[in-house]
């Protein structure tokens, strides 16, 4: 399985997508993906994890962009060498699709910076 990689400021994010075709009905035109995402702190800081910001695209070229705040409910504090794992979903109308972003992350000074999500690839019947 693929897995896409950015790091910002010494904070990796992985994420590793995934079809979930038991979940999926082509006919109708529904294709889940589950996305799995680690956010690593290899900076000497502590930072958490405020916000999140989505772009995510189908094939047909529709963009729906979600924010919100932390992610699973959570604004996690990752300390220096620690992660943060969790794992969502989504759902699209298309075969493939992309997704990308960033996370809002503050470090315990208070300073603030994004740290980017990779782009990655959403395909039916191949994550």
């Amino acid at each position: 399985m693929l897995t896409y990689d950015a790091t910002t400021e010494a904070v990796t994010v992985r994420v590793r997508p995934v079809y979930l075709d038991a979940k999926s009905s082509p006919i109708t035109g529904r294709f889940v993906f589950a996305y799995f995402v680690t956010v690593a702190n290899d900076s000497p800081y502590e930072v958490q994890l405020l916000r999140r910001r989505w772009r995510i695209e189908d094939a047909s070229g529709t963009v729906q962009n979600v924010e919100g705040e932390g992610v699973i409910g959570r604004q996690p504090v990752i300390p220096p060498g620690g992660r943060h794992e969790y794992h969502s979903f989504c759902v699209l109308p298309t075969f493939t699709g992309t997704m990308e972003g960033d996370y809002l992350l503050q470090r315990e000074d208070g300073a603030r910076f994004r740290a980017e999500i990779p782009r990655f690839h959403l395909a039916a019947g191949t994550n």
